[in-house]
């Protein structure tokens, strides 16, 4: 039997939709211009988020020092998480490479957000057009929207960069080939996704016992061989090879200091720690709402499982809310697997089941708007979002006064203005053997005890050498150090 004709009985055609060739322009490019409006919200979030000096984390300055490396024909060295540390020492992800020829033209963190702006929008088309294949015109562009509505997205495009943006279009081409029964292109996206990050294949290894669920056996086995194997390869071998401690750090996520014994007791007690505390099911019961539950007839959903499982398996309270980029990756998973359990839902032998899948698409997209009230787009119709920090100039003043080039420990308010043409070292790290020539300290970003000398503060750090403090207004206090 062939992929086509497997894929013809397992996914039948919806009643709804037309065939290819009949389908006017109008509906053929409907899933880029919906992707283009995404993208520009999209863009518009994230930098206006940038001119009010709101950068969250230190995030966006790694991955702008990873890639300026790649740029310069150079490894991915991030000074920012210790002095020569290379970044694949701490995830495995290479494909990031593909930001540093545009990033080689024009240097900055816009780049690094207008690139994730774009390949998140191109998803939507992806997710829009195979809707609309499976669907009908409407139902299909209605779940393309309400992908680009949804809350995981929100998340993550509301905390500046992280390379899993590179993991979404990647994500929804696979389940377009999927729904499709092309699993060779199956193959290739989701070897692409082995480059992304190490954790991308225990989520292809998923998607090996998806296809195996649907039929296509020998095509399932290979893709959960090649995760299982990709995974083992870069958090055993590949990763720790790089790592300058010889090992792959975010074990100790799992348990409590990383030691076998309260990892064990972690794994005997899986399932209360993947209920506990609230928020966990909390976040799992919002995973499914936006699909409006329909997620769960599609073997697809099974892709989620690994990046929820780790999530809720660790220590760290930041992984099991809504906030921040972790729930980025199953965006897509969930709104393929809604487009598979429509499709598998209207050929059910439950009359109920079918006569509720042709209400899917319109709750999903209720859900996602009315959520829009609780995340990020809500801040698109306020006026102050689009202000510029009333500390700008004064930051513009204290940034004119580190030339290019030069070495700066700093914490994160400045930090991602900084990386694109200073050697930026993060303040929170002892940063051995290292004498910068800068100490630029923003007390907005929380310090307790706030230094109120930059000078003393920099040569506590470092007491081989002295420092002359040379600005001090605004909250920004800076040092040089002196010849």
């Amino acid at each position: 039997m062939t992929a086509t004709s497997h894929s013809t009985r397992v996914h039948p055609p919806a009643s709804g939709a037309t065939a290819a060739p009949a389908r006017s322009r109008s509906i053929v490019i409907a899933p880029y211009l919906v992707a283009i409006v995404f993208a520009a919200v999209y863009a518009t979030l994230s930098l206006a988020r940038l001119h009010r000096l709101a950068t969250r984390s230190w995030d966006l300055a790694i991955f702008e020092q990873a890639i300026r490396g790649y740029a310069d024909l150079g490894m991915p060295i991030v000074d920012v998480k210790g002095p020569g540390f290379n970044l694949l020492g701490d995830h495995f992800s290479p494909l990031l490479v593909v930001f540093a020829p545009f990033y080689r033209l024009f240097p900055g963190p816009e780049t690094l957000l207008i690139g994730q702006a774009l390949l998140v929008g191109f998803s939507v088309a992806v997710v829009t057009r195979l809707a609309i294949r499976h669907l009908g015109n409407a139902a299909g562009i209605a779940v393309g929207v309400a992908y680009g509505l949804s809350w995981g997205i929100q998340s993550a495009i509301n905390f500046d960069f992280h390379e899993v943006c590179l993991a979404v279009p990647l994500l929804a081409l696979a389940g377009e080939a999927y729904l499709a029964g092309r699993w060779h292109r199956v193959a290739v996206w989701a070897g692409l996704l082995l480059l992304v990050k190490e954790d991308m294949g225990l989520t292809v290894a998923a998607l090996g016992v998806a296809i195996v669920l649907t039929g296509a056996r020998r095509w399932g086995i290979g893709l959960l061989a090649a995760g299982a194997g990709g995974f083992a390869l870069t958090v055993f071998v590949v990763v720790p090879a790089v790592n300058p401690d010889g090992s792959y750090a975010y074990w100790s996520r799992l348990g409590s200091g990383g030691g076998g014994g309260p990892l064990l007791e972690r794994l005997t007690s899986m399932p209360e720690q993947l209920l506990t505390p609230g928020t966990k099911v909390e976040t799992l019961l919002l995973t499914l709402a936006i699909t409006a539950l329909i997620a769960v007839c599609s073997p697809f959903l099974l892709l989620a499982v690994p990046t929820l499982a780790w999530r809720f398996l660790g220590d760290n309270e930041y992984y099991w809310g809504t906030d921040w980029h972790y729930s980025l990756t199953l965006m897509p998973i969930l709104f393929v697997a809604l487009v598979d359990g429509v499709v598998r839902a209207r050929a059910s032998r439950w009359s109920w089941l079918r006569a509720y899948a042709r209400f899917v698409p319109a709750i999903a997209l209720v859900v996602a708007l009315a959520l829009c009230l609780q995340f990020p787009f809500r801040d698109l119709i306020r006026p102050e979002t689009y202000d510029e920090s009333p500390r700008a100039d004064v930051a513009d003043a204290v940034l004119a006064l580190v030339p290019p080039g030069a070495t700066v420990e700093t914490d994160i308010g400045l930090m991602a203005q900084l990386a694109t043409d200073r050697q930026v070292y993060w303040i929170g790290n002892a940063n051995a053997g290292v004498t910068p020539e800068y100490v630029l300290i923003d007390t907005a970003v929380g310090w307790s005890p706030v230094p109120r000398n930059a000078a003393r503060f920099a040569e506590q750090r470092h007491p081989d050498v002295s420092y002359r403090t040379i600005y001090d207004f605004g909250g920004y206090l800076l040092a040089r150090l002196i010849d």
